[in-house]
């Protein structure tokens, strides 16, 4: 348990990155910085197959992997790109704050207990009510603000999903490799994420002329090899190791890293509200940690 809770605390680290790095470009569109992203991690993976001479995956394995990048990688990021089109940020942010709490909810094990998880639960939603409670720009209420709000809610189901059905086949197929399990995820992730750039990014003259093109590029690639290949190896062994209720609960470790790089890069501390939520937060994941042990 200690080796998949360490997994998923780090992949938790590297993912927070994914929500500082537009801030550095701010030049850059969220769709073009996740479609560089996952290209990033795309090729890292075709890399790691070819050069290493890893397994490739059966045509049933690979249309797993291809089913559940489109979950928890292209697919769910393009519904939430329109869903911030058409409702604007804070809506659709706080929809998918939400993912925690649905993991633990959908992926309790038989065995365990509510009143063992509902510490855990409830001090999760105190945080995440907390931060939402948190003064945010106003959003756009226009014509399609509905309909970008069931797109989140899509967006939210997608994600939730891939964590679950991503744990179950890892543990269902012992035999693969967590490493090469995300590289399969990753060969699939680049492909639609070139869809994903086709449909919602920008052009290439676009992207060399912007003012922060280099940086640009370095970030793509730091976040695909970090917040892409590497997490997804540490996710995998994480949900292999751990039940899906904990490992919903350990994704909250990728909000907690977000805050502290935020408040990192600005060179300011948190205020109160977001240091209470910050501490309901750990103590939600210590209470989740010993309700499983």
């Amino acid at each position: 348990m200690l080796r998949g809770v360490l997994a998923g605390l780090l992949a938790g680290a590297l993912w927070g990155l994914v929500f500082v790095a537009p801030r550095m470009v701010p030049a850059a569109s969220g769709v073009d910085l996740a479609a560089g992203r996952f290209v990033v991690y795309g090729l890292v993976a075709l890399a790691v197959v070819g050069f290493s001479r890893r397994p490739l995956p059966t045509a049933r394995q690979a249309l797993a992997a291809a089913g559940l990048s489109l979950l928890g990688f292209s697919g769910y990021y393009l519904l939430l790109v329109f869903a911030i089109r058409d409702a604007g940020t804070e809506v659709p942010s706080l929809v998918i704050g939400t993912i925690p709490l649905w993991v633990m909810l959908l992926g309790k094990p038989g065995h365990l207990r509510w009143t063992a998880l509902a510490p855990a639960l409830l001090l999760t939603a105190a945080g995440l009510a907390l931060m939402m409670a948190l003064p945010h720009p106003a959003h756009d209420t226009g014509p399609h603000y509905w309909r970008g709000v069931l797109l989140a809610t899509c967006s939210l189901a997608s994600w939730t999903a891939f964590a679950l059905l991503n744990a179950r086949w890892l543990k269902r197929h012992p035999q693969v490799n967590a490493t090469d399990w995300a590289n399969w995820l990753g060969l699939a992730t680049g492909a639609g994420a070139l869809l994903v750039w086709a449909v919602a990014g920008s052009d290439l003259a676009t992207l060399r002329a912007q003012p922060q093109a280099g940086f640009f590029l370095l970030l793509c690639v730091a976040t695909g090899f970090g917040s892409a290949w590497l997490a997804t190896i540490l996710w995998n062994v994480a949900s292999r190791r751990l039940p899906a209720s904990l490992c919903g609960q350990l994704i909250v470790s990728e909000t907690l890293f977000a805050l502290a790089y935020s408040f990192a890069w600005d060179g300011a501390w948190p205020g109160w509200p977001q240091l209470a939520a910050v501490a309901m937060f750990t103590l939600g994941i210590l209470a989740a940690i010993k309700a499983h042990r």
